[in-house]
Parts: C-alpha cells; structure tokens; sequence
C-alpha cells in the first residue's frame, strides 16, 4: 500500500507538472518476438535490470555511521602502528633522524636567507616540521621543513610586502602566510580533495622544479661569489646571469669560502659514490660519510672563520651570519590581518600549488621505490596542520624536502617516528650551537644551497624519455623552463599548470571516434598453427575466434591484414577518450559523414524541377549527372562500443537522438537500429534509456517493428554442468540416429561452442542466420532432455535487450534483427 500511494502521488505530481513519465515497459520477449529459441528452449532465469535511482545515489555519497568513524581515526594514522613499535624500529629511527638532523641545521639555516629571514627562523620551521608531521603522516620518509623552491617564493613575496608595508618586519608577512597556506591545505585535506593534485602532470613538476632550481642557483651565485655590484638577484633569471657575469670582477674574499665549499661538497659526494663501488660491502659507510658531508663542510669553513674572525668580530674579513638568538625567541601569537594578506594574496595560489605539488610528488615516488601507498589527502591535513601550528614558535611555510628525503630513505628510517629524533637534534642546534653560528660563512652556505638544489635540475636522459613518450609532454617541460628562466616561478607554475590543463581539454574536445571491422584470428604457437596442432591430438575445438580493427589501421595493426566490413549497411563505431559535452559533436560529425557516404537512402528523393532542391544539396552542374549510389547498402544499424565511456550528460545523450533522428529520415520508412556495447555505468544506461535507446526504435507504421531478442546467457552450475549438458546432447542425437536407422558416426559432430552457437540462434552465415530458424527451433525442441536439464541465465536484463556485453553480441543482434534489402528506386531527376 505505501509503493501504491506513493506512485500515485508521484504520478498526480507529474500530471500537474505536466512530465513525461515513460509508461511500465512488459517484458514478454517470447511473445513480441518472432522467433522463440532466445527463451523457450531452456530454464531461463528472466533478469530484468532495475534502474539506478536518486536515492541511491545518495546513499552512495552519503557516509554511513561506520564510515564516519573510519575518517576521525584515519586522520591520526599512528593509532594504527604505534601500540606495535619496537626495538628494531627504534634503532632505523634513532640513525635515520640524527642522520638528517645534522643535514637540516645548516640547511634549515641556509634556506632562511633564501626567504629574506634570519637564519633562526629556518630552525623554527625545521623543528615544528619534523616534530608534527608523525601525527599525520602516511609516508615514513618525508621530512617537512624549509626547502629552497618554497623559501625563494617566501623571499619574493616578503620583498615584495616591505615595499608595501615598510613598517612590517618580513618574519610578520612570512607568519602569515603560513597561516593562510596552511588553513587552505588543512581544509582541502579534511575535505579529501587530495585527487586535485593528480590535476598537474609529472613534465608540469619537473619543469617547475628545473626552472626554479636554476633560479636559485643564479642568485646564490652572487653571494657565494661575494660581488659588490649593486644589483638585485630577485628579478628575472636570466637578467640575474648576465648580472653576476657583468660583476665578476667585483668578486671578493667570500669567493674563496664559497666556490670551496661548493666544490668540495662535489668532490666528497663523488669519492664517496667510487668508493661504494669499489666497496660494495662497505656501501652503508660511505652513504653515512656522503649524507654527512654537509655538517662536515659547514663545521670546517664555520672552523676556518672562527680561526681567521676570533679577534675580528667587529669587522670580519668575510660575510658571515652573525648573532644568532638562542632558544624561541620570536614564539608568538601571528599577526594575520586584511592589511597583511592583502599584500600576498596574488602570490597566494602559487603558494599553495607548490607547497601542493612538491611534497605530494615526493612521498608517492618515495612510497612506490619502497613499496607503500600514501594517502594523498592525509598528507594535505599532515602539511596543512604544520604550517598552521609552526608559525606560534616563529615558522614560515614548509613543505616535503627533496634531498632530506632521499637522505632519511636509504639512511633506514622505519617509521615516521624518526621525526621525533630530528626534532631533538635541532632543538639541541637551536639551544646550544647559536654561539658557534656566528662565525659561519654566509658564502659557504650559498655554496650549500646550491649543491642541494643542483639535484633538482631534469637530467636530460629524463627529458629525452619525455619525448619518447609523449612529445607534447616535452613541449610543457620546455615552456615551463623557459617561462620561469625569462619571468619568474610563480608565472612558471601558472604558465605549465594551464598548458596541461589546456592540451588535456584539447585531447578530450578532439577525440577521435574508429570504425570497427571484422577479423578472424588463429592462434599460433611459434611456427605451428594451434589450431593445426589440436587436431593433430584429436581434438576438434574450433580455434578460431573474430576480433574487430579500426578500418583504417589506425591503432598500428599490420595494414596488410583486410578488416572486413561487418555486414553491409551496419556500423560499428568506437569512442576513445568519453562522450561528454566538449567532443560530443566531434565523434558523431564523422560517424555520420561516413554513414552518408558509404550508404544510400532507402528512398531517394525526387525533385522535379532544380529550385525544388534544398540549398545544401544543389545537385550537379549542368551537363552532369547525379552521382549513382545504387550499388550502395542501405543503412540498417549502428553500433556503438562504450568501452571507453564511463558518464554522459544531457549535451551527448541529446546530440544522438538528434543523430538518431537525422538517420531514421535518412532511412525512412525503415529505422536505424542502435545498439550499445561496453556500457559499463548503470547511470549511463539509464541516461541512454531515458533517451529511447536499449529497445527496438517503433515505427510510424504499426507502432512497433517486429524484432528478435537475442540474449547472451550463461550457465549457472559451473564446467561440470557443462560437460554434463554435452554428454545429454550427445546421447539424444545417438538416439534419434538409431532411431533412423542411420550410421552413427556418419552424423552431424557438434561440440560445445556449436551447442552454443545454436542456444543464441545465430549461424556462422549472416545470409543464412533468418532462413535456418524453422529448423533450428525444431532441433532443439527435440531435445527435450538438454531442455530439461541445462540452466542458464541471461547476463543482462531483458528490458534493455539493445545493451550488449560486447561488440560480439551486439552484431549478432544486429544482423538477427537486419531487415533485407530493399529494391533499388529509379531516380527520375538523375540527369536534371
């Protein structure tokens, strides 16, 4: 009673809002056929298959109680191994934390000056990275803290501000737009929106990373170099070049300390990766003497200053840091206001992108070489929460480091867990080296910054492979370089994040559709025909199996081969990229300039004077005569492969009833039949159903045209049952062989895919497939045995008999259901 009322309301509602409710369907495929094997001839278990509804739908999205209770505990994912921490884990973190500790001091540091900040506040930021980020984390390898992209974009945005706001101290600015980044990213995180960064492709990554590591290494050079030209280093990159070539004679004594330590950081790294070859039993060695190679070139040059500096603090004889603050200092509630952020907010979505892109793209390298998925969006809350707490003790933005990962990855590193150890480190950096920090030389830690960032150039070996797979691909490497190289990182960022999006729009707006053709195929086992051999062994299975080729040979195939038309006048036409609004025109534009051109129209017009034609089909010059098509087929159906389809809209779905309705005109009085392979969406066969596709197209002559469903089946009892069935069979032909008195061997032979062939009424012969049905239906209604006993069940539903489960099937509908030719009509006007 309560389906009965709520229907009725439901129908009182469309009649007022005056809908068109498509009427109950009967499905009674025996009676409305014309031929009865498709059902009759054994237990068919009837499916009909329902339509998907809104509530569904919403039941699908909605999360449920339990669900909900997953998300609160996955946001925290240590609950799920830190009851089982152990020893041994212990011992990979303890080495693998102090390993990066000693690395991110005198980076943390040297990244500082790169944002246009002391150099405590690159502490500041180290430790809350590394101290927070295991709360969050899904990668064990990432370590979040200052990196050198992150820390150039700060710095350009923080000069940018004091120029805005003189008054405003850069730590305020730098503050602050932490705060807004990482609210942004917390947000997007919680929303499990991390799929957003699968937007920006690999070649849009690494030309961002290229172009802004040759960014930093042009204006580290004038600092490690020690010019005194007056010139900045924050423009354009290629204007900071030909600055620092411009200026070189002004080189001073910071040269030596920084062109030194560049080098021998180099030289260590490269006699350390000969050694590990030369030792490979000794390799962990000599990656701990490598990794370490940093704190050891800052402590020796740090040595050589405080040696040469001891008695010259008031006038070094070189750049060096200076007095460095112990402890927090600077912890403190952030300033963040509408005057401060309007001073960033143009700046802010490359903020964003890059603190996004970076980290995102390192953990999942990091998770596939060590076998570990991350999760995307929890890594967005895991970066977001950094930069939201770090700010309170002085932090600015931080994201995944690169080389720091690399580093904690092959030094062990068990859990992220290890974090908490590197934390310590720089805590104990940050209480009681700070007296040690003043005597460092400020070219030295140029030197560094550009050996770190040196690794995040593209080798070409890796562009070359971009070419090889995708040119295009190659074409964004290089703008994106090149735009970053002549203008700067964020409009770099911008410029590659639009060409991907541009030429993956252009690849969906402009895919191209493929007719299908038929192909038998053999398989073939080295030089031996397999079929050849299995007949040699008695066995009689039919080998052969069709396939179906683009016509034109478009995806590679051997262009000898000769892909047969299915049957004349039917169409088999494949989509390749979806079928939504931007190319729904661009597939079926073509499919129907081919139908036109390959086909003639059941009855073809007749004009009897010239001004009676249309104006887009004037006819031929005077003298000449009107192409002659009748050796053409006549349009009989169209089948569509779905196998790349997964939605439509309303713009697709409404172009092919527009086709439909310009072909049925086209093939009048008759209809073009349209049948659907692949579909896989039950949303989608439901948009194409509301369409009036899935069924036979009714005709103005007698409302309904006559067809036979044809289903595919399988059987519900598994092999064995099979072999049963077979054997049934086989015994009821003995039978009625000696029945007749005939010589049983000399009988018909069917096997199993003969069985089959016969179950589903189609003949090998599409001309012979309409004439054989009488005997077939009879052969098999003999069997009474086989009917009895074989159960089977149709795979899809019988309300939809139009939507197949392959192009197989679908075909076979088509040529089962093909009206014959029709006569071809004289064309009165053929020489007007």
């Amino acid at each position: 009673m309560p389906g009965d009322l709520s229907s009725k309301v439901g129908h009182g509602v469309a009649k007022v809002l005056r809908l068109k409710v498509p009427a109950k369907e009967q499905h009674d495929p025996v009676t409305r056929g014309e031929s009865t094997f498709s059902v009759g001839t054994y237990e068919t278990y009837s499916y009909v298959e329902p339509e998907p509804t809104a509530a569904e739908w919403l039941r699908e999205i909605l999360p449920s109680w339990q669900e909900v209770g997953l998300y609160f505990y996955r946001l925290f994912p240590f609950l799920a191994w830190i009851t089982r921490y152990n020893v041994q884990w212990l011992i990979g973190d303890l080495v693998a934390g102090i390993t990066v500790g000693a690395v991110v001091v005198p980076q943390g540091m040297a990244y500082a000056q790169l944002a246009q900040l002391p150099v405590e506040y690159g502490l500041y930021s180290s430790f809350m990275g590394v101290l927070i980020y295991w709360f969050f984390a899904t990668s064990k390898d990432i370590t979040i803290g200052p990196v050198a992209v992150m820390s150039t974009l700060v710095g350009n945005i923080v000069s940018d501000a004091q120029d805005k706001l003189p008054g405003v101290e850069g730590h305020v600015i730098a503050s602050a737009l932490a705060i807004i980044c990482g609210g942004i990213v917390t947000f997007m995180g919680l929303a499990r929106l991390g799929f957003i960064v699968d937007f920006i492709p690999l070649p849009a990554i690494t030309a961002f990373m290229t172009g802004s590591a040759i960014n930093i290494i042009a204006g580290q050079c004038k600092k490690m170099l020690g010019e005194t030209g007056d010139f900045s280093t924050r423009g354009a990159t290629y204007l900071t070049i030909i600055n620092t070539l411009k200026y070189l004679p002004t080189a001073t004594l910071d040269a030596a300390m920084g062109v030194t330590a560049c080098a021998m950081l180099y030289i260590i790294r490269a006699a350390c990766n000969f050694a590990a070859k030369k030792q490979p039993h000794r390799a962990k060695m000599w990656f701990f003497i490598s990794t370490l190679r940093t704190a050891f070139v800052i402590l020796f040059y740090t040595m050589i200053s405080a040696a040469v500096n001891l008695h010259r603090r008031d006038n070094p004889a070189f750049s060096v840091l200076g007095n460095v603050p112990r402890g927090f200092q600077h912890a403190a509630v952030p300033t963040v206001n509408a005057e401060v952020i309007k001073t960033f907010a143009g700046e802010l979505p490359a903020a964003v992108i890059v603190l996004l892109i970076e980290h995102i793209a390192i953990s999942k390298s990091f998770g596939r070489v060590n076998n570990y998925t991350i999760d995307p969006s929890q890594e967005l809350v895991a970066i977001g929460v950094t930069n939201l707490l770090g700010p309170f003790l002085g932090g600015y933005p931080a994201t995944g480091s690169f080389s720091r990962t690399a580093i904690k990855s092959k030094a062990g590193v068990r859990t992220p867990l290890a974090g908490v150890i590197t934390a310590i480190v720089v805590l104990l950096a940050i209480y009681a080296l700070p007296a040690l920090f003043w005597y460092i030389p400020d070219a030295s830690l140029a030197g560094v910054i550009i050996h770190a960032v040196g690794d995040l150039i593209t080798p070409p070996n890796v562009v070359y492979q971009f070419w090889l797979v995708s040119p295009f691909d190659c074409l964004i490497f290089f703008v994106g370089v090149i735009v970053t190289i002549f203008t700067s990182i964020e409009i770099g960022v911008y410029c590659t994040v639009s060409i991907s999006a541009a030429i993956l729009l252009f690849r969906v707006a402009k895919a191209r559709g493929e007719f299908l053709g038929r192909v038998t195929i053999h398989s073939v086992v080295g030089d031996h025909n397999l079929e050849e051999a299995r007949q040699a062994l008695g066995d009689d299975t039919d080998n052969k199996r069709s396939i179906f080729l683009p016509i034109d040979h478009t995806d590679g195939s051997n262009p000898e081969i000769e892909v047969e038309q299915p049957f004349p006048g039917i169409f088999i036409y494949r989509f390749s990229e979806g079928f939504n609004y931007p190319n729904a025109n661009h597939y079926t534009d073509p499919l129907v300039a081919t139908i036109f051109k390959k086909t003639r129209r059941t009855n073809p017009f007749s004009y009897g004077r010239p001004g009676d034609r249309p104006w887009n089909n004037p006819g031929p010059r005077k003298g000449q005569q009107e192409e002659d098509k009748s050796h053409l087929p006549i349009l009989r159906a169209v089948i569509l492969d779905f196998s790349s389809v997964n939605n439509v809209d309303v713009t697709s779905v409404q172009n092919l009833i527009d086709v439909r309705n310009q072909l049925d005109i086209y093939a009048s009085p008759r209809t073009v039949q349209w049948h659907f392979a692949h579909v896989k969406n039950r949303w989608t066969k439901r948009a194409l159903a509301a369409a009036g596709f899935g069924n036979a197209t009714p005709t103005s002559e007698d409302g309904f045209q006559r067809w036979k469903p044809i289903y595919s089946v399988t059987e519900i009892e598994g092999q064995a049952s099979a072999a049963a069935h077979a054997q049934i069979v086989t015994n009821e032909q003995t039978r009625q062989a000696s029945a007749h008195g005939t010589d049983i061997e000399s009988g018909l032979k069917r096997d199993s895919h003969t069985v089959e062939r016969e179950t589903h009424g189609i003949e090998e012969s599409s001309n012979s497939s309409i004439g054989d049905d009488d005997k077939l239906n009879r052969d098999l209604k003999d069997s009474k045995a086989y009917r009895n006993r074989r159960k089977v069940a149709v795979v899809q539903g019988v309300n939809r008999p139009f939507f197949h489960i392959d192009i197989t099937s679908a075909l076979e509908s088509a040529l089962a259901n093909s009206p014959e030719e029709e006569p071809v009509h004289e064309n009165p006007n053929q020489n007007a």
